[in-house]
């Protein structure tokens, strides 16, 4: 018998994903703030402190599991969505940007996943969201989006995002798979995860692939993502005008020339 609430689900969408979870009466979830999309009347909404988990720890307990959260930049409270009526509810949550929501049974997965700290959605109630502390001081250094990865525990179902397209990897014991930091959305616990320097002058300055890059060996199933949110995030930073004004001429022959003859130009 499980600990976790067992819930059920369905994915909508294609891109732009969200997760619809049936709850039966009683049954709970928990997510990450801001993930929240629409629940019917009769559900429950309330603000925990501490992990997510489902076993009371005590208030210090409660304490810790919160200041762990805190390292990966997330908020010390959850929310968990209770279903308090004697009829089936369903709360939906939406992915953040165009992407895949990929359910995880942790029970399938020796009850323990790692995964970026931006990837988490939601969980049935009663997994613990906390970290993966790094025990080697490259990672920590270097490590970058990949340094302190959360760690998913419990044996409920639970829902992680990644960005553009997903490539799931199996692993045999002892093969190695390098993948930049950014696209890794997590793995199986039995992986080992370190970070390697690229190497070469070139390369490093250059390359413009970052200096380091996270190696993955087995056995175990990797997920990789396409396009991380920081690497959208800078492309968009990167195109986007300068002083508040609007770039009429990108696209055109004239280019730049366009402006200075646009008639809001003022010398």
């Amino acid at each position: 018998m499980r600990n976790a609430h067992e819930i059920d689900f369905q994915i909508h969408g294609e891109e732009m994903q969200y997760v619809s979870i049936e709850l039966d009466p009683n049954e709970g979830v928990i997510a990450e703030a801001g993930s929240f999309m629409m629940m019917d009347n009769g559900i429950k909404m309330e603000t925990i402190f501490g992990d997510g988990s489902q076993n009371d720890k005590g208030f210090m307990g409660k304490i810790f599991g919160a200041g762990k959260r805190l390292l990966t930049g997330e908020s010390l409270f959850m929310t968990a969505f209770y279903n308090v009526t004697n009829a089936k509810r369903e709360v939906s949550f939406a992915a953040p940007y165009p992407g895949k929501v990929m359910p995880l049974d942790l029970s399938m997965m020796g009850n323990k996943f790692i995964c970026q700290k931006d990837a988490f959605l939601c969980a049935a109630k009663g997994v613990s969201i906390g970290i993966e502390f790094s025990k080697k001081l490259g990672r920590g250094l270097f490590g970058g989006e990949g340094f302190i990865m959360q760690k998913l525990e419990g044996d409920g179902l639970a829902f992680v995002h990644s960005g553009g397209n997903t490539s799931v990897k199996q692993l045999a014991p002892g093969e190695k798979l390098k993948v930049d930091t950014g696209c890794i959305v997590g793995f199986d616990h039995t992986v080992d995860y370190d970070i390697e320097f690229v190497g070469g002058i070139k390369n490093t300055l250059f390359g413009g692939e970052g200096l380091f890059f996270a190696t993955l060996t087995g056995p175990g199933t990797v997920y990789i993502q396409s396009l991380p949110f920081s690497r959208l995030a800078k492309r968009v930073w990167a195109a986007a005008p300068r002083g508040g004004g609007k770039d009429k001429g990108e696209g055109s022959i004239l280019g730049g020339l366009g402006d200075l003859l646009d008639g809001d130009n003022r010398f």
